[in-house]
């Protein structure tokens, strides 16, 4: 019946983890729920606009390192950037306040 079904040649097989399904929908089910919306809502709001600015603003596209230790320390190296700039700006619209 296989070939009256598909127009692939050879005996290649599709197979779906049980395992991948389960943790899809455990995860499926946590972002259904109140407190699942409200973080997912939290992480647009906090985080994600700030690699959006610096994605856009900024034109960093892609990381010039590899691997995850060199990445986190680019990420803060941008993130310390990202903050001075924001902090300079504030502090010229005099928005900034002196801390005793």
């Amino acid at each position: 019946m296989k070939d009256a079904c598909t127009k692939a040649k050879g005996n290649q097989e599709i197979r779906v983890s049980l395992k991948y399904y389960r943790y899809k929908q455990q995860t499926r089910e946590k972002l259904r729920s109140e407190e699942g919306y409200a973080l997912s809502v939290r992480r647009m709001i906090e985080p994600e606009s700030v690699f959006g600015q610096m994605k856009n603003n900024r034109n960093f596209r892609r990381f010039l390192l590899r691997g995850l230790p060199k990445v986190s320390l680019e990420v803060g190296w941008l993130s310390l950037a990202h903050n001075l700039l924001k902090w300079a700006a504030m502090n010229q619209k005099g928005r900034v306040r002196e801390q005793v």
